[in-house]
């Protein structure tokens, strides 16, 4: 289906070109995803069990785990973008990371902040530099910061291993398609080996935001 990269983020996110309701916005992943088992859990139903009555019992029971073990998978890969360090017997420690991630994707909102270069540039304390309005993230950062001193310090392994400093930007993808179209492939053999190294530093113009009239924004089944 249609699909994209983000680059400003916006919770409320949508590529494709049919869906105006914001059905499967980047917020509304883990409800779509939800649904999507439970459609594929329903085709499962012959072979979970003969009693149809008990194949629905397990199969939901199947289904109504998922939201927690997504939680627990979204929590561990946003404290390894930020570096924080986990302690699993601590509860209290994951709802306050909890908050201070989404505080930091809501100050890249409001900010109007790139998804991928204010990540990628965390370690240099330099995410300000990647959202077009900084003032939302102050505050932040002093939140950030004292739960990073708790620690000992950021986890930059984990930070560098988790933030890519280059995605196939959707305007760059463009780019391509129209200098393949018109018979040179260069362009796409550039950002085809830049991008399978991608935590490896890039040019400038492959990790650079697209400016108003660069960016992309539909995307159709055929894309």
């Amino acid at each position: 289906g249609p699909c994209a990269f983000m680059d400003r983020f916006d919770a409320r996110k949508v590529f494709s070109s049919i869906d105006r309701m914001g059905r499967y916005a980047y917020n509304r992943q883990p409800d779509i995803a939800v649904w999507n088992l439970a459609q594929f859990a329903t085709c499962l139903l012959p072979q979970i069990s003969a009693n149809r009555d008990e194949a629905i019992d397990l199969a939901t029971q199947a289904v109504h785990r998922f939201p927690e073990r997504f939680a627990d998978a979204w929590l561990a890969v946003f404290r390894a973008k930020l570096g924080l360090r986990a302690d699993p017997d601590d509860e209290d420690l994951a709802e306050a990371d909890s908050h201070l991630i989404n505080d930091f994707l809501q100050a890249l909102q409001t900010g109007q902040g790139d998804f991928t270069n204010s990540f990628a540039a965390l370690p240099w304390d330099q995410a300000a530099l990647a959202l077009t309005d900084p003032a939302p993230l102050v505050p932040w950062r002093q939140a950030y910061d004292r739960r990073i001193a708790d620690q000992g310090g950021p986890d930059l392994e984990a930070m560098h291993r988790a933030n890519p400093r280059v995605i196939p930007r959707n305007h760059r993808i463009e780019d391509m398609i129209a200098a393949a179209v018109a018979g040179d492939f260069a362009p796409f053999r550039r950002l085809l080996e830049t991008v399978t190294r991608p935590f490896d530093r890039a040019p400038e113009h492959l990790t650079r935001p697209p400016n108003p009239d660069e960016e992309v924004l539909q995307t159709f089944c055929g894309t």
